[in-house]
């Protein structure tokens, strides 16, 4: 509920309890055990955010969020209106775009491949500093080759390509291990299980279209995600493109007056629950820096200790729910939840945490300087929007006849690496072909070549050999005729001598 410039949310006693949307952008907390009323504070933040006319994205978890598209029961809330002194309370809808990953219950929503980077690929795989190289090199080779990396299927056939010609490409890229290239396709199979297939591709989704409003309302693009969140390398993937996406298209805005989209991420423990190292880093960086870009996140989850320390200390509006705390493992969280609030004197803020009822939370926010107020026990207004969820073909239908339909429902799938790597076998197999007979032909020329030379050197041995025959033989008659001269010479003398 928007009032005097904000978003009332409950009331603590007789004080109105409100969030400044020029500190939406510092990103919140909404836990609290299963059945407390996280699911309810949602919607009402995000219901008052739509009507400052900021787009918001859900990711819908459990599937009871699309009662958003209708309004409320104006006599199942009275009673709680009057409890709180809320008057002028109206029901109402709100424009949604529903979206799927999986094209079920909604929009497709698809990401190039290649828009996705390697760093970012290789922290959601959890790859190791080698492997993330290998990765790169990947990449770089496609470029290289003018190949286009659309879908999961292009980065399958260009890594089994890399590491086939691995040997190739290890003096000008850097080592490519059979090892590394085998892990990649391990982890890619694993994505594609997930239904990355489904995930990567085209066409690809436009952030602007997220960024809309309708009537005058800021549009909640509602993530179906009964299905995605049982996959969490997928579910990770998908918020973190989007984060990532984001954060590189938007310009830098300063101090707002208000944000220019709100992220709500419910199970947000999936986001870190048993998550590598790097891919945390890659989160608390993310949410750190997405801030100047006049984006908020708010995580919801059952107790702070599900997100990490880092991403914890940047999540500045908190709103706890109740926490239930038998065993000393529960305890501790309970006190360490109390303790990250700004302590009211007049309020003991962890007996607090485990007696609330549904509905209501302790609460402390930003004001307008930016500094925590201190912690206070609200009662948490109800939805406009209807809690019920709307029936599937309800949804269908609305589905149909949103703005966007149609931009997105049929996949394209174009000429890209996979593709055009059956030409690329068949090309290289031809020169294959065309070097082994060149070097069959040259063998040949090399084997004529020889023959040629053994018959010439033959030839020339014969004639020398016919030349030295014929020089004996004249030799042979030189000396017979010189012989026989000088027996014709000696007889003249004997003749001469006897007269």
């Amino acid at each position: 509920m928007i009032k005097d410039g904000k978003i009332l949310i409950g009331k603590a006693e007789d004080l109105e309890i409100s969030l400044l949307p020029s500190q939406m952008n510092r990103h919140g907390l909404i836990a609290g055990a299963s059945g407390t009323g996280k699911t309810v504070t949602l919607k009402v933040i995000a219901e008052s955010l739509s009507e400052l006319g900021v787009p918001t994205f859900i990711a819908d978890i459990k599937g009871d969020l699309s009662g958003m598209i209708r309004q409320g029961d104006p006599e199942g809330i009275q009673g709680r209106l009057e409890s709180m002194g809320i008057e002028d309370y109206e029901v109402r809808s709100y424009p949604v775009h529903f979206f799927d990953v999986y094209q079920d219950f909604g929009h497709p929503v698809r990401a190039k491949m290649q828009e996705m980077s390697p760093l970012l690929l290789s922290r959601i795989m959890d790859l190791t500093e080698a492997q993330e190289g290998v990765l790169n090199i990947i990449f770089r080779v496609a470029k290289d080759m003018e190949l286009d990396i659309i879908d999961l299927k292009d980065l399958q056939a260009m890594t089994a390509y890399v590491g086939e010609h691995s040997k190739d490409y290890t003096t000008t890229y850097g080592n490519v291990s059979k090892q590394s290239v085998g892990a990649i396709q391990r982890k890619l199979l694993q994505l594609e299980n997930e239904g990355g297939d489904k995930f990567f591709g085209m066409p690809a989704i436009n952030i602007d279209d997220w960024m809309t409003t309708e009537g005058g309302l800021g549009m909640m693009n509602m993530l179906e995600c009964e299905e995605l969140f049982q996959h969490p390398l997928l579910y990770s993937a998908f918020l973190l493109w989007l984060l990532d996406e984001l954060y590189n298209r938007l310009p830098e805005v300063g101090d707002a007056e208000k944000p220019k989209m709100v992220f709500f991420f419910d199970e947000a423990h999936l986001l870190f629950e048993d998550a590598p190292k790097r891919l945390v880093d890659k989160i608390e960086q993310t949410v750190k820096l997405i801030r100047s870009k006049g984006v908020g996140v708010f995580f919801c989850t059952q107790t702070p200790s599900d997100i990490s320390p880092a991403v914890l200390a940047q999540l500045s509006n908190r709103i706890q729910h109740s926490l239930r705390a038998y065993t000393p493992a529960e305890i501790k969280t309970v006190k360490q939840a109390a303790d990250s609030f700004r302590q009211n004197p007049d309020l003991d803020t962890a007996e607090t945490i485990t007696n609330m009822k549904t509905g209501t939370a302790l609460v402390s926010v930003l004001d307008e300087d930016g500094a925590p107020t201190i912690v206070q026990k609200t009662k948490i207004l109800p939805p406009r929007s209807s809690m019920v969820i709307a029936p599937e073909e309800t949804v269908r239908r609305y589905i149909e006849s949103d703005s966007i339909y149609g931009k997105y429902e049929k996949a394209i799938d174009p000429e890209s690496a996979y593709e055009e790597m059956d030409a690329i076998y068949k090309r290289e197999e031809a020169e294959r072909q065309a070097e082994a007979e060149a070097k069959e032909q040259a063998k040949i020329q090399a084997q004529k070549e020889k023959e040629a030379a053994r018959e010439k050197a033959k030839r020339e041995k014969e004639k020398a050999e016919w030349g030295n025959r014929l020089a004996k033989k004249a030799q042979n008659k030189l000396e017979n005729e010189a012989l026989n001269t000088g027996i014709r010479s000696a007889r003249k003398f004997l003749k001469e001598l006897l007269k």
